[in-house]
């Protein structure tokens, strides 16, 4: 688990492990996971920065990929009745439709998908195959957070910071630290984005946030789930925090 403000970058909260006496291991930055459908926001930040909107209907169907002598087409998770329906973008994300996703990876394909993800500082290894668009890559928490920390802090990527000086015990100041800040996406995209993800907790996959545990107030974020829920994933943000979980194994 991670928490960070998003204007500042500072780390509010960070658990890499059960306890580093015995487990000396950091779960968040040196350990890799299948990200699942965390990795969709990336996409449809690249569909609305080639224009299209929230508001873009879509046919619900399958999509099928050429991949050298075989064909691949993502396993749909939709409800039997929504198939053949005609959805709007912000309803792909919000109920994580892998046919939604596998349609803007066919308009657009995987390197810019690579790219985008690198801008909004993804900075592990990305293979540029069209199944990254279900979430094939292994990426670490810190790496997820920080860059869904992009769209609370107004398209700004932040590095988060974990010390920010270093005094003696007189108080003197042996030492400060700043971090960096870059304009990852427009604050238009950034805008788009927030209200898509704010539908993924008020209509979609992660509803339970309001339904079953009365959060209240400006909630976004995506959930993501790997097969057999080996890998479980929740980032949101909040105006004022943003903060990543991956439970598993």
């Amino acid at each position: 688990f991670m928490a960070i403000d998003p204007a500042s970058g500072h780390v509010k909260a960070y658990v890499g492990g059960p306890n580093y006496r015995y487990f000396k291991y950091d779960n968040c930055r040196q350990g890799k996971r299948q990200v699942g459908s965390t990795v969709k926001p990336f996409l449809y930040t690249l569909a609305m920065q080639e224009g299209l909107s929230p508001c873009e209907r879509v046919v619900n169907v399958p999509q099928s990929f050429n991949v050298g002598d075989n064909v691949w087409t993502p396993r749909s998770t939709d409800k039997a009745e929504w198939i053949g329906k005609t959805v709007t973008l912000k309803w792909g994300l919000a109920h994580s439709s892998n046919n939604i996703s596998a349609y803007l990876m066919k308009q657009y394909g995987p390197e810019p998908m690579v790219e985008m993800m690198r801008k909004m500082g993804v900075f592990s290894y990305l293979e540029p195959v069209y199944s990254l668009c279900v979430g094939s890559a292994d990426l670490n928490v810190y790496e997820m957070v920080a860059a869904y920390n992009t769209f609370p802090s107004n398209g700004i990527y932040v590095t988060p910071i974990f010390v920010t000086r270093i005094e003696d015990n007189q108080g003197n100041v042996l030492s400060e630290f700043t971090n960096r800040k870059r304009e990852a996406i427009s604050e238009q995209i950034a805008f788009l984005m927030a209200n898509m993800m704010q539908g993924v907790v008020n209509q979609g996959t992660g509803s339970r946030l309001r339904s079953a545990y009365g959060l209240t107030g400006q909630i976004a974020g995506k959930t993501g789930t790997t097969n057999d829920n080996s890998d479980g994933w929740f980032i949101g943000y909040t105006p004022s925090i943003t903060a990543g979980a991956w439970v598993g194994a």
